[in-house]
């Protein structure tokens, strides 16, 4: 694939990046893979690996847990409706003070004096490798053995805090009510334990923002949307090594 080819599959997704300066970074070797916090930072990955930048992810056989919950954002579809900020409240009993699910907004130039406004959910990503379970001194969060969700145990957390500084993604808040860090767990105690198949974010939204699901599995509809050759897939702030599962794109 040379370089017209790849910068015609990166355009997708990256419409803030300049033709030359993604010409640039092919010549350098790079391709990529997304924009994120106003396009102010990108990731990036070498062209000899250029399928997996433009939309590839690893085979089924090479993910750590089963089931691997994962989550896909269709970032161009959120409206800012707030209705799974709203389930997520009632679901998860979560106060005013503090969030397991917010989004954000930016506005994007696109012409002399226009501009769009573009919304992004956020939510606890569920590393890989997260940063918090590293840090915690009590091993109060920890990251579950079966289905790699980023868990709390509320008895064993000292209010320390120390996790809500390494996390990447500013995902945790602390409970008055229980004295404890508290988090997005991906519903589980709440509605997947209970037999749901979806967190109460996704269920919520009209537009279908949000996918959740089993990323192990071929057959599912987060699998299919991460490996599909002609999309460009992002996740937020690659350069920290913690290997989120939170997946963005547009579709």
């Amino acid at each position: 694939m040379n370089i017209k080819e790849l910068e015609k599959l990166q355009n997708e997704g990256t419409d803030s990046v300049s033709s030359r300066e993604r010409r640039t970074f092919l010549r350098a070797g790079l391709a990529i893979t997304g924009l994120f916090l106003g396009g102010t930072v990108m990731s990036l990955t070498s062209v000899k690996k250029a399928g997996a930048a433009l939309g590839g992810m690893a085979p089924a056989t090479q993910y750590p847990y089963k089931p691997h919950y994962s989550m896909v954002i269709r970032q161009n579809r959120c409206v800012d409706c707030e209705r799974c900020k709203e389930a997520c409240v009632k679901t998860n009993h979560v106060p005013s003070y503090g969030y397991r699910t917010t989004i954000l907004e930016r506005y994007k130039i696109i012409g002399p004096a226009e501009t769009e406004r573009i919304f992004m959910p956020v939510l606890c990503n569920h590393c890989n490798r997260p940063p918090c379970v590293r840090v915690c001194p009590t091993k109060a969060t920890y990251k579950d053995k079966k289905t790699g969700i980023v868990m709390m145990d509320y008895k064993k957390c000292i209010g320390c805090k120390t996790c809500m500084a390494a996390c990447p993604y500013n995902a945790r808040y602390f409970n008055e009510e229980i004295r404890a860090i508290d988090k997005c767990n991906f519903c589980y105690d709440t509605r997947l334990t209970k037999g749901k198949k979806d967190t109460a974010c996704v269920e919520a939204c009209p537009a279908h923002v949000r996918v959740f699901g089993d990323i192990s599995d071929p057959d599912s509809e987060v699998y299919k949307l991460v490996h599909q050759p002609d999309k460009v897939v992002w996740v937020l702030r690659p350069e920290t090594g913690a290997l989120p599962n939170v997946y963005y794109m547009n579709d």
